[in-house]
């Protein structure tokens, strides 16, 4: 059997927008074949996510989530493209585990493109101001930079976080896997997080660290 390398796994998953694990196991069944390894998601549903994207989806729901001990807060709306689907207990799920993410995560905002230029160009000088201290070149600096500000926006953004119960998995992934199984364009429209003694002088806390301990004990 062919090697399957990160490499090709990442390769895969580029051209299909499928999970590692489902690429992983493409690759596997089509002895590393990447056109075959395509195919094979295909037949399975799974790239065909990205497909469904500009399907509207104004039907859907509101869900919460609130951590151990009140000290989070956090509302979702998850829209669907039918409220027969809004109802599925799969969708259901989803909702609640994005709506978890968030608490756990902090996003600040959906989507790289909802990022305002204000909040990229002050990143922008500080990586700048950063590097030039470094003394590299600045056709250097201009590269080091751009990756850091993309780096930056990922971080902040929902669906480029690596979503926290499968870090393997960006959120915008995993809701594309639920895409192809549930059959439905899904679209996480806002969110509302609030947490206690927000902007108040208080002692730091791990808040993931503290969500997932509470995952395992469920």
């Amino acid at each position: 059997m062919a090697q399957i390398t990160a490499s090709l796994v990442k390769e895969l998953r580029e051209k299909t927008g499928a999970g590692m694990m489902d690429c992983k196991k493409a690759l596997k069944e089509s002895d590393g074949d990447l056109d075959k390894a395509v195919e094979y998601l295909r037949t399975k549903g799974l790239s065909d996510a990205a497909k469904k994207s500009d399907r509207v989806a104004a039907e859907g729901i509101v869900t919460s989530y609130i951590h151990a001990g009140g000290k989070i807060g956090v509302l979702v709306e998850v829209n669907s493209e039918t409220d027969f689907v809004a109802k599925n207990d799969e969708f259901q799920e989803l909702a609640r585990d994005i709506a978890m993410h968030i608490c756990a995560s902090n996003p600040k905002y959906v989507s790289p493109d909802e990022v305002e230029q204000s909040v990229i160009n002050t990143e922008k000088d500080i990586y700048i101001a950063k590097a030039k201290e470094s003394g590299k070149p600045d056709h250097i600096i201009e590269k080091i930079v751009e990756g850091q500000v993309n780096k930056f926006v990922n971080s902040i953004c929902l669906l480029t976080q690596p979503f926290v119960k499968n870090p393997d998995l960006t959120v915008e992934q995993y809701i594309a896997e639920k895409i192809a199984k549930i059959g439905e364009n899904i679209r996480v429209r806002r969110f509302c997080r609030y947490e206690l003694g927000e902007g108040l002088e208080k002692k730091e806390e791990n808040f993931a660290e503290e969500v997932m301990s509470q995952i395992k004990k469920d």
